[in-house]
């Protein structure tokens, strides 16, 4: 049986906040994730999850220590770098979806393959359709998204997230804001993305029956990690 890779690792990040006082936000953060792994990140409000998944995401570049993702060194890349590896490696699921309300399921979807432009309109149209296919709701495609359910709506925004065929699928709260049934639907689908899909996933979540049927918990208290291999 052939060896995961290692997808991402961080080497000692901590992060600091300097308002109103300085305040050190993370502490000494090393982890590493592997392909298709589907990995939550645990802890109480405030210990630092959301803000790891920020630096974990690119997005954030004020911290010490070192992010690799897919072997490719993150700390210390210039801002248009750090876009490009975004745009084909991480796709983002979000509590709100973040969808254009007067836009087609279809075309939100769309949206980030058109930005990146590898492919044709057609042939990003037809993978469009696909995701939406895996998603179960492909009937849904031309309706606008604000025609939708908030589940749907969630389902729609990480077809999206697929769109470029990331690496790494990062979600923040991802169930924050749907209902039991719904939340069901989502974990379901994160389940079948990473063992049938071999995707991986790193979610943030307050929920602990979510959680508890990931692959991994990484449980974080007061900006630390606790436990890299925590099971509810």
């Amino acid at each position: 049986m052939m060896e995961k890779q290692v997808i991402l690792k961080t080497n000692h990040i901590a992060k600091y906040f300097y308002e109103p006082v300085k305040f050190k936000a993370l502490n000494d953060v090393s982890f590493e994730v592997f392909e298709s792994e589907f990995v939550a990140m645990i802890g109480k409000s405030g210990c630092g999850k959301s803000t790891l998944l920020y630096i974990l995401s690119t997005m954030d570049t004020a911290y010490e220590g070192e992010l690799f993702i897919a072997g490719q060194k993150i700390t210390g890349q210039k801002q248009d770098t750090l876009a490009a590896i975004r745009n084909q490696n991480i796709g983002f699921v979000f509590q709100f979806h973040y969808l254009l309300p007067e836009f087609s399921c279809l075309k939100n979807v769309m949206i980030p393959a058109l930005k990146l432009g590898k492919y044709s309109y057609e042939e990003i149209e037809e993978q469009s359709y696909q995701k939406l296919e895996l998603l179960g709701i492909k009937d849904q495609a031309l309706k606008p998204a604000s025609k939708l359910s908030g589940g749907q709506q969630q389902r729609v925004a990480i077809a999206r997230a697929l769109i470029n065929s990331p690496k790494i699928i990062m979600c923040d709260e991802p169930t924050g804001n749907l209902d039991s049934k719904n939340t069901g639907i989502v974990l379901e689908t994160f389940q079948q993305l990473s063992k049938e899909f071999g995707q991986t996933i790193i979610t943030v979540t307050h929920d602990n029956d979510f959680a508890a049927k990931s692959d991994r918990n990484i449980e974080m208290e007061d900006g630390e990690i606790i436990d890299h291999d925590k099971k509810i």
